[in-house]
């Protein structure tokens, strides 16, 4: 499959992993040639140092870096493009990508996209088309709505959390502890804890607020599986990685949870690279959220032997791909890489 000509591709702003994902597609098994394009708002961002050109990515949103992406890839004569900040402007484009002969590594189905990025729609979803268990949770966005929301769920015996519906990570993500000591707080690491009567005082100073998902918190072990498939949503890979405490993380050949990523493939039929995160509560799986992109440990699944960045791009360039055969059991970790960013030029002093 190697060639000499090189395939452009463009990385747009990512996350600091979005520098491994880069090198494994530079680095891939089949010698295929590629120049790579890296954007971002930091000029100064890690991802950037493993592209061959850079770019510094101007303050935008919606149609307007829709607008933005589309010129890049005029200008650069990009021929794949893997978005990450922005997925959602760029696949309102998708078809004017499409006529410029530009291949998008990401789900190109608008629908699909708002279904399973809003956490209250892909609750909904998975628990209707029994695809996992969803926790006990209730969407909410006035104060008295979420009192109603914890009552209910703390009446259960449950523990109870809460998070907005559209967000990255654990950003907005609390945790209901009546029991915690604002001074001892004070003194010690920042924590997800927070009062009820604090919650809901503050809650109250509005009339509404932006959709939360109020919800039963998940206390046992904790997976992230990352998944490959192909632009026909065929379900070529998936690697449940457990964290296990620290920086550690379990490759594991988990059966109920390979089970769950087939019925999620078949259903959505979501293509390339995805991840859906999952919590046991006691012996039961429940959902957390699924995330239609390259997860941010997915390199440790690399490990696995699947190139998972690569095999997308691959799949999206039009070449075949077949059903992988990961090497599970694997018990992985991470370290930080120092790199030289620029060297100043200067003159030695003279012996």
């Amino acid at each position: 499959m190697s060639t000499d000509k090189k395939i452009r591709i463009w990385f747009n702003r990512s996350f600091a992993v979005g520098y491994h994902y880069i090198q494994a597609v530079r680095n891939n098994e089949d010698g295929l040639q590629f120049e790579i394009y890296g954007s971002h708002r930091d000029p100064e961002h890690v991802s950037l140092l493993s592209c061959d050109y850079t770019e510094v990515e101007p303050v935008l949103t919606g149609d307007e870096y829709a607008e933005y992406c589309l010129d890049f890839c005029r200008r650069h004569e990009i021929e794949v493009f893997v978005p990450r900040w922005g997925m959602r402007y760029v696949v309102a484009a998708a078809e004017q990508f499409a006529q410029m002969g530009v291949k998008l590594v990401c789900c190109t189905d608008a629908q699909l996209l708002d279904e399973i990025e809003d956490k209250g729609n892909f609750f909904r979803s998975a628990d209707e088309q029994q695809l996992m268990v969803v926790p006990e949770y209730e969407v909410v966005h006035t104060a008295e709505q979420f009192k109603a929301a914890y009552e209910r769920i703390e009446a259960k015996g449950l523990r109870v959390c809460f998070k907005p519906t559209r967000m990255e990570g654990g950003v907005g993500f609390r945790v209901i502890n009546n029991e915690s000591d604002p001074l001892e707080d004070l003194f010690s690491t920042v924590s997800a804890r927070v009062t009820f009567d604090h919650v809901y005082r503050t809650l109250s100073s509005v009339e509404t607020f932006p959709e939360l998902m109020v919800m039963e918190l998940l206390e046992g072990p904790e997976y992230s599986i990352d998944c490959l498939a192909s632009p026909e949503g065929e379900l070529l890979a998936a690697i449940p990685r457990r964290k296990n405490g620290g920086r550690s993380r379990l490759l594991e050949h988990n059966e109920e949870l390979l089970a769950i990523a087939a019925r999620v493939a078949s259903f959505y039929r979501i293509p390339y690279n995805y991840n859906l995160q999952l919590i046991y509560q006691g012996d039961t799986p429940k959902a957390l959220e699924i995330n239609p992109r390259m997860s941010g440990g997915l390199h440790m699944s690399c490990l696995t032997g699947i190139n998972f960045p690569y095999l997308a791009v691959k799949m999206a360039l039009g070449y075949p791909v077949e059903v992988q055969q990961p090497e599970y059991g694997l018990l992985t970790t991470y370290v930080e890489q120092p790199l030289v960013m620029q060297r100043e030029h200067t003159e030695q002093p003279q012996a």
